[in-house]
Parts: structure tokens; sequence; C-alpha cells
């Protein structure tokens, strides 16, 4: 009986395995969708949020700096998603990946973590929507009772406290609104997110080119504030802030490597996938520097600790620009919508390629007869995000999706190193530059980015992966269609192609 929990599936098997019309997805996505996939999943709470309480709890006006750092990591991932998204164009991401390069084992691991960026941060955002989508339904007169719009539980990062609430149900009706498009088609989903992309990043560019115009330069200075130590003995700005900044802002990249879950809906993957991440990573960095330096410019960074702190940047300049106000509501709301749409989209096609494997029951690889999408984890996904954006609070969903993304963005790295030693024959449409040097850069910058968050994140972490190898080894390994095919070789009942 085999052994190898490390046993790795040819790049070729898995090709031919997407292209059996029982695994088969319809190809109807170009690289302008795939792009603006990316952007739809990237610009959200980050640009509209986090950008504020960055600046004032950690980096001060070098929250640019912090961007740049989180943004060069994710540069880095990115460049080795785009290898293996363009030499093994199928379903399944990272996951996918770590099949053909580290082995079955590592490649459920990859899975189980993906659930937590994908499926946890679509209730994370959807909770962030909720947030925002009330306050702009309060600005035109039409107050939500506060019992059904928020958490019953709050979390102040060490404890939960009750809120009197009863459900968020606003965040749970996007999510089954988002979950029904996704149903209806890949296309279909993908006009729709493209229509609300352009929609936020248009109100995005008004909002930098009106507020450069009132900009303080003084409030640039100090660009880098120095260190302070507060009463509990913890720092922040300096330095040290800057790159506790990037952890902190590392949320708002997450997303862009939703695209390559798409690879086995896209016309001509080899070409588009790799397009696809890097223009929408590139597009994002420069929207969120250019942000960062209107919110700092337009008043002093002390102030952005604020549920909204564009509006209170906006403020600063006077009425001359309160006509942003709405739009710029407007845009959080459908910029955290599109994401929310992005992550539910990524997670079932992880949970499809699982199924296809014999990791996870047949009936989760199951295609639409009409609408050729995986329905049934679509709609599963859909479910367990709607109960837990409706019932978690936004702090503990958001640490567990930065620790879960960056996990998956250090294996990847490490995927590109071994693949590119153990078979360097493999025909490579796009080639990440200077291996082994960039994914080495890649791998110790998110690792440092993991390093900075919380010993209760990390004890969440190990616990969710405790499940995961729990559960591999009760149903994944014995169920394994690889296992199966080996365990035959072995025995003789098959020939050796």
């Amino acid at each position: 009986m085999s052994k190898n929990i490390f046993a790795t599936k040819s790049v070729d098997k898995l090709i031919k395995e997407s292209e059996s019309g029982e695994h088969g997805l319809k190809r109807t996505l170009t690289a302008t969708n795939l792009t603006m996939l990316g952007v739809g999943a990237i610009i959200g709470a980050g640009i509209f949020v986090l950008t504020g309480t960055a600046a004032a709890n950690a980096a001060g006006p070098a929250i640019v700096i912090s961007f740049l750092i989180a943004g060069l990591g994710c540069l880095f991932a990115g460049l080795c998603y785009a290898e293996f998204a363009s030499m093994i164009p199928i379903a399944g991401s990272a996951y996918t990946y770590g099949y053909a390069t580290l082995g079955e084992f590592i490649a459920w691991i990859i899975g189980w973590d993906l659930i937590l960026e994908y499926l946890f941060g679509a209730a994370t955002v959807a909770v962030g929507w909720s947030g925002n989508f009330v306050s702009l339904l309060k600005s035109i007169g039409i107050t939500v009772p506060a019992a059904i719009a928020a958490a019953p539980l709050a979390y102040d990062g060490n404890s939960f406290t009750a809120t009197g609430s009863i459900i968020n149900l606003p965040a749970i009706v996007l999510i089954l609104i988002m979950t029904t498009l996704l149903v209806i088609g890949i296309q279909e989903s993908a006009k729709f997110n493209n229509i609300i992309v352009i929609v936020k990043v248009a109100i995005v560019l008004l909002v930098i080119a009106f507020g450069f115009q009132y900009i303080d330069p003084s409030n640039w200075t100090p660009f880098i504030p120095d260190k302070e130590v507060l009463v509990d003995g913890a720092t922040r700005y300096g330095w040290q802030g800057v790159v506790a900044g990037a952890a902190i802002v590392f949320f708002s990249y997450i997303g862009f490597d939703a695209v390559s879950t798409a690879a086995q809906e896209a016309k001509n993957p080899q070409r588009d996938m790799p397009i696809g991440m890097l223009t929408s990573l590139g597009i994002c960095t420069l929207l969120y520097v250019l942000m960062s330096l209107v919110m700092t410019g337009l008043v002093p960074y002390k102030m952005l600790n604020v549920p909204d702190p564009v509006l209170v940047a906006l403020s600063a300049a006077g009425p001359s620009l309160s006509w942003l106000y709405f739009f710029t509501g407007v845009g959080a709301v459908a910029g955290l919508a599109s994401v929310v749409l992005v992550m539910l989209m990524g997670q079932p096609r992880i949970f499809f390629a699982m199924s296809r494997d014999g990791l996870l029951p047949a009936f989760f690889g199951k295609v639409h007869p009409k609408f050729n999408t995986p329905y049934v984890t679509t709609i599963l996904t859909g479910l367990v995000a709607a109960v837990v954006a409706g019932i978690f609070p936004i702090g503990l969903l958001g640490e567990l999706v930065s620790i879960g993304t960056l996990l998956a963005f250090v294996i990847v790295c490490a995927g590109i190193i071994v693949l590119r030693r153990t078979s360097p024959e493999l025909k490579r449409p796009f080639k990440t530059p200077f291996v082994p040097l960039v994914p080495i850069l890649g791998i110790l910058i998110c690792g440092y980015m993991m390093v900075n968050l919380g010993f209760d994140t990390w004890m969440r972490l190990i616990i969710w992966m405790a499940i995961g190898v729990l559960i591999y080894f009760l149903y994944g390994r014995k169920h394994s269609k690889l296992r199966k095919q080996n365990d035959a070789l072995e025995a003789g009942k098959i020939p050796v192609s």
C-alpha cells in the first residue's frame, strides 16, 4: 500500500484531468476580465479603512512606504503565482501548484489554509460592507436597526463580549446575492464585477485628483514620525512602525491571487493569467500610494483612526469637497461588494479541485449542467460565509485571513524553487525572473509579516491546521485518487505509462 503522502501529480496529468467532461469548466474570461477581477478583489477595505488606521496607529505619513513593502511582498509572490498559473492553467490555485511540486499532503494543507483566505475573507469584507452600507443609508435618511446590522459578538483582540445585536443581516444578504450571481455564471459575474470596478476606481481617482489640490505639505513632516513608547510598553511609529504598518495593510492586497483560481475559465490562460494578476497588483499599489499621500496630506495622520478616514480627510478641505462625501460612500459600498464577489468565486474552485483529486467527496466537484459553474461548492461556500458574517466580528476574521494568505504565499514561493530543480524541462510560458532570489525574497517578506501577527492569531492558525490534518488522514488520504493509482501500480494491476 502506498505510504507516500508527499507523492506529486504530474502537470500533464493535472491538465488532462481538467479537460475531461466531468471536470470541465467553460473558458470565457479574457485578460481584461482577469485584470478587473484582480482590481475588484484588491480595492476595498484597504483603501477606504485600513489606510487611515495604519497611518494613525503605526506608520504616520510613511504608510506610503508600508504599502510599498506589502506590495513588494505580494509582487514577489505574484511573480511565482504567474509562473504556476501559466504552466498549470486549471482550477485550484496554490492547492494545485502544491500538488504538482510539494506533494499531496502539502497540497491539502494549502487547500485547507486557503479557506481562511477566501471563505473567511468573504465573510470579513461582508461585515465591513455592512457597516458602510448602513452608514450610507443613514446619510439619506434611512436607519437600519442596530439589532439586525451588527454581529452579536465583539472582539477586542483578547476576548469576546456581547453587543446586544442579534445578527448582521446586511452582510448575510450581500453574500447570498453574490452567491446567486456566481451560480448563474462566471461570465455574468465578471461583467457585474467590471461595472463595480469602473465605479469604485472612478471615485478613488476623483478623491485623489481633487484632494491633491487641498494638501498641506506640513502634514507630511516628519514623514517617518519618531518612535513612541506607549503605556503598556508597546511602540509605534519609527521604522518599526512602518514595518508593522505593512503587516496591517497587507490585508488590503488579499485577493489578487484569487485570479489564479479562475485559470480553468480563462480563454488563453498561459498569456492572460500573468497579465491579470500582475497588472491588477500594479494598478492597485499605485492607487493605494496616491490615496495614502492625499489622506495624510489633508489632515494630521493621528486624526485618521476612525471608521471613515476618507470622509474625515475630505472634510478638512471644507465645503468645497462636500459633494464627494456621498460618492465616497458609494465607492466604499461598491468596492467592498466586488471584493466579496471575487472571494466567493475563489473558494468553490479550491473545493472543486480537491474533489477532483478525491480529497473531498465527489459532490463537491459537480458542475451545473446549464451554467457550467461548480454550483454545489458555490452554494455551500456562500451559506457558510453568510453564517460566519452574520455572527462573528470583523477583527477576529481579519487576523485569520491575513495569516492564512501569508502562509499560502510562502508555500507558493517555495514551490517555484522546488519545481525549477525537480522539473526544469517543463514548458513555462511565463517564467519568474531571478530564481531563486525572487521566491526567497517573497518568503522572507511574507514570513516577516507573519511574525508581526499576534500569538493568539498563530494559535488559531495552528488549531485550524490541526483540524485540517485530522480530516486529511481520516478521509482525504483514504480516498485520494493519486494514492489509489499508485497502489495499483505497485501491485501491478495497471501498466506503468
